[in-house]
């Protein structure tokens, strides 16, 4: 089969769980025991950073596979090309994030809160990146990247039709994947910075745009897996073979012990220093969130590590699909847990007085840690449902944005031909081994 066809009880079955993000977002904003609907607000946000994200990360890679003569991935590529397309929702659901910003619908980031930034020397200080100015540059960005998704797309087609075998073509099309690299590598910094460290608004790290772009990157291959195995059971891409998925695999698990360096690097080294406004990021976690906080580590390396350490494991589709989804499932509670205890620190600040805790912050910062003491206290110290841990609502909103991110990626795919017919990489792929 050359193109893909959804069938009608996919789509119902997509078009349910589209139901059930959206009543969960509902049952978020009507059932929240915190401020400011921040419930709502972040499980909106957690999801749309998350999807936005991995369709950006296979942009990205489809990019770095053109650009670096790799012919390996031809066979699929119209897998990260569909995957991209969600570019476009992304665009949308940030937007209206930035619009809270500007018109005060959220409390989501302190920084955004004038009467608080005027007041606090440490904002003041970082006002000149963390304005609504740059947030509103940092959604642009998802723009552009959507733009060259749609022109290395549109290129690809083209080839099919009128490319036959035309290396010229193809490296018109490697100059503009080339043309990205830059653009991506920058921006996936700028926008992680805003999104996502500047809800603790007091708090940065040098890795963060590591550690949250390696998160986005191993979950990207993990869904890679996920439907490549799915759309070979459905008959689709005879011809991707054990080796594709052996590489596929091998990235998966390379990327999960690059995401642990980076997870050991930015504990060990802030916590090492012991200086108070960047080692209250992980106390507040370790000591209010700490299901969560070490959950994220026990699933995002030791069961991938131990699961895709042997050799043939890299070559079973059970595996391989088990692995994947604990992936998912691991990177999305990180990004629960970078987003969900900053956000309910902001709302008590805000409610406490718009950030006056901030300055025994800053006074204390040099003495030994004792800032950390000081901002806990403003930390959430009992059980909450939707912050400590994932509730129904968090899960159900996971469905919903799941669900919306198939319906588009499958949406695309069965636009144009599963396999590119005129790529002159082609035959490199169908011949590959790992």
């Amino acid at each position: 089969m050359t193109t893909y066809s959804i069938p009608s009880k996919q789509r119902t079955f997509l078009l349910a769980g589209i139901i059930i993000g959206v009543l969960s977002l509902v049952g978020s904003w009507v059932f929240d025991s915190q401020e400011f609907h921040m419930r709502f607000w972040t499980n909106f946000l957690h999801n749309s950073v998350f999807f936005t994200g991995i369709a950006f990360m296979a942009v990205m890679f489809y990019a770095i596979c053109n650009t670096a003569w790799a012919g390996w991935h031809t066979q699929f590529k119209r897998v990260w090309e569909a995957m991209g397309m969600f570019l476009g929702v992304g665009l949308i659901l940030m937007g209206i994030i930035a619009l809270g910003v500007v018109f005060g619908w959220h409390h989501l980031y302190h920084w955004a809160d004038t009467p608080s930034v005027e007041g606090d020397d440490l904002l003041q200080l970082k006002s000149a990146f963390l304005n609504k100015a740059w947030f509103l540059v940092s959604i642009a960005l998802i723009g552009v990247w959507y733009l060259f998704a749609i022109k290395f797309r549109n290129r690809s087609i083209d080839e099919d039709r009128n490319g036959g075998f035309d290396y010229k073509h193809h490296l018109r099309t490697r100059w503009w994947t080339a043309l990205f690299l830059p653009v991506a590598a920058y921006s996936i910094s700028v926008v992680m910075w805003q999104w996502v460290m500047s809800i603790d608004a007091h708090w940065y790290s040098t890795m963060f745009a590591w550690y949250s772009g390696s998160s986005l990157f191993v979950s990207m291959i993990a869904f890679t897996i996920m439907l490549l195995i799915y759309l070979k059971d459905q008959g689709y891409y005879p011809n991707v073979s054990m080796e594709h998925f052996h590489d596929l695999g091998k990235f998966l698990f390379a990327f999960s012990i690059f995401w642990t360096y980076l997870w050991f690097s930015q504990y060990m080294l802030i916590w090492y220093a012991n200086v108070g406004e960047e080692t209250v990021y992980f106390k507040t976690r370790q000591d209010d969130y700490p299901l969560v906080f070490w959950a994220t580590l026990a699933i995002n390396f030791l069961l991938p590590f131990f699961i895709l350490m042997r050799n043939d494991t890299k070559r079973k589709f059970g595996s391989l699909m088990f692995a994947s989804i604990v992936v998912i499932f691991g990177h999305w509670l990180d990004f629960f847990q970078m987003i969900k205890p900053g956000a309910v620190h902001t709302a008590h600040e805000l409610r406490e007085g718009h950030g006056d805790a901030v300055g025994a912050i800053a006074d204390h910062a040099g003495a030994h840690g004792e800032a950390v003491g000081q901002a806990v206290e403003h930390a959430t110290s009992t059980f909450h449902m939707g912050y400590t841990i994932p509730g129904l609502w968090e899960v159900g909103t996971f469905i919903g944005f799941l669900s919306l991110f198939l319906w588009v990626f499958y949406a695309y795919l069965g636009k144009a031909n599963l396999v590119a017919q005129n790529d002159p990489y082609l035959s490199e792929s169908l011949h590959h081994h790992a």
